[in-house]
């Protein structure tokens, strides 16, 4: 970002070094400014603060603006799952300029997570392993932080706010059709869309949630869910470290779903357990990244989430939406997502190292880009495979 960026001034020198503050409690400090802000966006100074903010993040343009999952995105960049888990600021983020939001992960159960310290930055390689194991107020409770912030109800907010649900840790692998759909139960009401995460590395046996078979059932038995309003678009979030024949078989499993109404889309992807090159790099733990458990983010990660994008993309053929995730750190770096075959992207490690000009910056990246390539919408980028145009 540019050299007069304030958070690139300030921030980007502490998010350089592996051994600067901590980034859990960097997360942490942040989020409970935030919430505060949430809490009292309608009281000065906070109203004040959040008008100057959005007037300098927020890009408004029709060509920006997306039909998709069944909703009206403002613009095509969200917030991905993992940053604000609780959803203490859901009623802010279209502030800092995101199109969508995604909370969570929630599970139905309240837990703390792994042991700390669960959170690495990676500085050089602009990257960070996480390990948090879904630290979350469980389900009941974020129902009512939600509601106590007063948002309007689903379909009449600024921006989309989407609920990611996982499997608590403590519930066996078998009864987990039944954890998730008690989260389901009590979210669904409150979120414009829905995501079953099944593709987090750092919950035991989750990832075997994504074979066909059991997969299918879960999505079933939500879609069996009684609920007091219509069920939102319900999407399912994927690993970076799928065959190519799993790949396959779930991107069949997604169109198969999504005819029968019961599948809006897929989420491409979590973080990846591969190291990609990177096996022998050593924490602050004195640990290798081989040696470390956890799943790893950012700019590492960036081409094969790219080439995940382009093989469901071929699979689907824009039958079934994509959301793309993971390592999207640059304008030219979200324009390539969309080109591969991405109608949404999801941006969290690079909007930490970029700081919150990153939104507009690829905001206004997809403009130039369409105005280049002589396209009227984002929509008409979406796996067309056309290249970044300097």
């Amino acid at each position: 970002m540019a050299d007069a960026d304030p958070y690139q001034r300030l921030i980007g020198p502490l998010l350089a070094k592996d051994d600067g503050p901590d980034p859990e409690w960097m997360s942490q400090m942040s989020l409970k400014a935030l919430a505060w802000a949430a809490r009292g966006r309608h009281w000065p100074p906070w109203r004040g603060l959040l008008t100057n903010t959005a007037a300098a993040l927020q890009r408004h343009h029709p060509q920006l603006q997306q039909s998709c999952l069944g909703l009206t995105f403002p613009n095509p960049v969200g917030l991905a799952a993992g940053f604000d888990k609780n959803g203490v600021a859901a009623a802010i983020w279209h502030c800092f300029g995101f199109g969508f939001a995604e909370l969570g992960t929630i599970t139905a159960l309240p837990q703390r997570g792994h042991p700390r310290p669960r959170l690495f930055r990676l500085g050089a390689e602009q990257a960070a392993l996480n390990r948090m194991g879904f630290n979350n107020r469980g389900s009941a409770r974020i129902v009512s932080s939600l509601t106590g912030q007063q948002m309007p109800p689903p379909g009449q907010r600024p921006v989309p706010l989407g609920i990611n649900i996982g499997k608590s840790q403590a519930t066996a692998l078998s009864a987990a059709e039944e954890d998730y759909a008690l989260s389901y139960r009590r979210l669904a009401p409150m979120a414009d869309y829905m995501v079953i995460n099944v593709s987090s590395p750092n919950t035991t046996g989750l990832r075997d949630l994504q074979g066909v078979e059991a997969l299918s059932q879960l999505i079933r038995r939500l879609g069996t869910t009684p609920l007091p309003t219509l069920p939102p678009p319900l999407l399912v979030k994927i690993a970076p470290d799928l065959t190519d024949t799993q790949l396959r078989a779930l991107a069949e499993l997604a169109l198969e779903l999504h005819q029968q109404g019961l599948l809006a889309g897929v989420i491409a992807t979590n973080t990846s357990l591969n190291r990609h090159g990177l096996e022998n790099r050593r924490l602050l733990t004195g640990g290798t990244l081989a040696e470390e458990a956890g799943g790893l983010s950012g700019a590492p990660i960036r081409p094969r989430a790219l080439a995940v994008v382009g093989q469901l993309w071929g699979y689907l053929q824009g039958r079934v939406p994509i959301v793309g995730v993971g390592g999207i750190d640059s304008p030219q770096a979200a324009w390539e997502r969309l080109a591969a075959g991405a109608s949404l992207v999801q941006l969290y490690t690079g909007w930490i190292y970029r700081g919150p000009q990153l939104v507009p910056a690829v905001l206004e990246g997809f403009l130039k880009q369409l105005d280049a390539h002589g396209l009227n919408t984002v929509a008409d980028g979406v796996g067309t495979g056309l290249p970044w145009l300097p």
